[in-house]
């Protein structure tokens, strides 16, 4: 299993997010404690974000990494899909 770490950015919108968008985020990040590699919403970013994940949720998108050798996840970005990869 790993721990989950929110940048300020992140830790602020989840703060800020209605109820059933932080139910839904808190689903993800139970799903991503488990397994950060292998779901169906999961793909490795390519270019200026290379050696980052994304999670879709929606037309949100959390974008991490993933620290293998002290088992953490740093839960970099929650936006929409449009603000994330501009």
């Amino acid at each position: 299993m790993y721990d989950l770490i929110l940048t300020r950015k992140a830790q602020r919108f989840y703060e800020q997010a209605d109820q059933s968008l932080a139910s839904r985020l808190n689903r993800c990040f139970d799903q991503l404690s488990q397994n950060p590699y292998q779901h169906p919403n999961i793909k490795p970013l390519k270019g200026k974000l290379s050696g980052r994940f994304r999670y879709r949720l929606g037309n949100w998108r959390i974008i991490y990494t993933i620290d293998d050798s002290q088992g953490i996840i740093t839960i970099l970005l929650i936006a929409s899909r449009g603000q994330v990869y501009q």
